[in-house]
């Protein structure tokens, strides 16, 4: 009885509300302020959604949204395995611990990929302990030559 629906700009507050849960979810965070991110993500929904620099999923067990997931494309240099330098960065998926292990998110996920191969993008992804089984299943590989720099 679920329902998966593209993303518009009807659902920003939802699309925002959910990058807050995520990110809490991810980072164990309880009771910190996220109100700079929210206002940022809200500005970046406005943005990209407009200018398909991102595509959302949000899954909806009536009226209730019980998880998410979405890809920001973006373009690099290229390079001999990504000739065009197309990238999709999968993000953001999240499904409530009520509804986890029912093919949810790996059907968020097949939806987001698809998205992403019509457009011809290289698609990567971060994962936390707890996604990793998901992405693996599906058939991504963990990556060692990526490095950050922390703020």
């Amino acid at each position: 009885n679920l329902t998966y629906k593209r993303a518009t700009l009807e659902d920003i507050d939802i699309l925002v509300k959910t990058r807050i849960e995520v990110l809490k979810a991810a980072n164990n965070f309880v009771d910190t302020d996220m109100g700079e991110v929210r206002k940022q993500s809200y500005s970046y929904y406005q943005k990209a959604l407009c200018d398909g620099s991102h595509i959302a999923y949000l899954v909806f067990n009536g009226s209730c949204c019980i998880g998410t997931g979405g890809v920001s494309f973006f373009q690099v240099m290229p390079t001999y395995h990504n000739p065009s330098g197309k990238k999709a960065y999968i993000m953001n998926m999240y499904t409530n611990p009520k509804y986890r292990r029912k093919g949810i998110a790996y059907k968020t996920l097949d939806m987001l990929i698809k998205d992403s191969k019509a457009k011809a993008f290289s698609i990567s992804l971060e994962a936390t302990d707890m996604g990793r089984p998901l992405y693996e299943k599906y058939g991504f590989i963990k990556m060692n030559n990526e490095m950050e720099l922390p703020e």
